[in-house]
Formats: C-alpha cells, structure tokens, sequence
C-alpha cells in the first residue's frame, strides 16, 4: 500500500468515531456504567440520535447494551475492552483541546 491509499480499517474507524456525538458518547462511557437517560440529559442530543449511534457502537463491538431483569427494566451500557481500548485516544484529544482554551 502506498502513502496516497487509506487503510480501510483505518477508515471505517475513523468513520465510526468522526460521527457526530459519537465521541462524547465513547467520552461519557468512560466513566463507567451508563444508563440511556444519564447519557441522554448529560448531552444536548435527541434520544433517536443517541439510540441509533449506540446500536452502531454496539454493532462493532465497542459497547455492550446489558439488560436486568428488573421492574422496571434497566439497561445499561459499558464499553467492551474494545472500547476501553479508545481510552487513550480519547484521553489525548482532551488535553490536546485543553491546550486551545
């Protein structure tokens, strides 16, 4: 492969993660265990939109949707340890924007 050609995995991923909110969604879910209405109210983001950018992240196997049996239901969303791999990126983003305060 020569300089000029983009890897496909390289871009598929940056795809995924250059979708609008997906980014600070990965953000929010660093900080553990999250359920659909704190990731809701804790950004200015309509529920269709987040509903739909989880279902991809899940669909790459970046997030896990887990399902208790309990009245009501609670579903909750953790990265995978491929998630948890973003970490370091997402991490670096942030003192990078730090630095343009």
């Amino acid at each position: 492969m020569n300089n000029t050609q983009l890897c496909p995995k390289f871009e598929k991923a940056m795809q995924l993660i250059g979708k609008r909110w997906t980014g600070l969604i990965l953000y929010k879910l660093l900080n553990g265990p999250q359920r659909f209405s704190e990731v809701e109210s804790s950004l200015p983001i309509s529920g269709r939109i987040l509903s739909e950018r989880l279902k991809e992240l899940e669909e790459e196997k970046i997030v896990n949707r887990n399902v208790y049996a309990e009245v009501p239901v609670r579903v909750e969303y953790t990265l995978t340890e491929k998630g948890q791999e973003l970490e370091p990126v997402i991490r670096h983003i942030q003192d990078w924007a730090m630095k343009w305060e």
